[in-house]
């Protein structure tokens, strides 16, 4: 790695059961345990082919955490940190979409960066812990290999290229696949 240059690797993590239709956040849902040990054991086969430490760090939700305590059985060092967690939809988490007033959703979509929907937390804010996240990773304190979730993989992207004050609900980019691997550098 470069002096300076912060080089992350981010998978995301598994599919979780029960998610289909619903709003997940911060709601605690599991994963099929196969499916944490396989993305453990891919995370495994890149850190061995790439030559990177053995060291991953997930949010305490367990569709991540799950992944890390596969890779901890095998001797790697497994941090979590709750900078990681997916954002908080707060009243709207959990909830099936269809039971979310259409008026709610536009209301987060015309201020989709300040707005918290469900009253939860808004991408601002999500945006905040990202970059406290990322200047841990720069300082040592995080590792370079992380399990995440969805939207903080997404915003992540966006800090790629993309004004953040031109984002907006229509250019939200796609969510990677569950367990496909997203690399940052800055």
């Amino acid at each position: 790695m470069a002096e300076g240059r912060l080089e992350l690797s981010v998978w995301r993590h598994p599919k979780p059961i029960g998610a289909a239709g619903r709003c997940i956040g911060q709601t605690d849902l599991p994963v099929d345990p196969r499916r944490a040990k396989r993305l453990a054991h891919r995370i495994r086969q890149t850190a061995r082919r790439e030559g990177l430490p053995h060291v991953v760090a997930t949010s305490p939700l367990r569709r991540g955490a799950d992944v890390g305590r596969w890779l901890r059985r095998w001797g790697w060092r497994h941090q979590i940190d709750a900078r990681l967690i997916e954002l908080d939809f707060g009243a709207w988490d959990g909830r099936r979409w269809s039971a979310i007033a259409h008026a709610e959703v536009l209301a987060w979509e015309a201020a989709f960066l300040h707005h918290a929907p469900g009253g939860g937390e808004s991408l601002r804010q999500l945006h905040t812990r990202l970059v406290d996240a990322l200047g841990a990773v720069r300082a040592g304190q995080l590792p370079r290999l992380v399990v995440g979730h969805a939207g903080w993989i997404t915003l992540l992207g966006c800090l790629d290229g993309v004004a953040q004050d031109r984002l907006s609900a229509s250019a939200w980019p796609a969510p990677p696949r569950y367990g496909q691997r997203i690399r940052h550098a800055d």
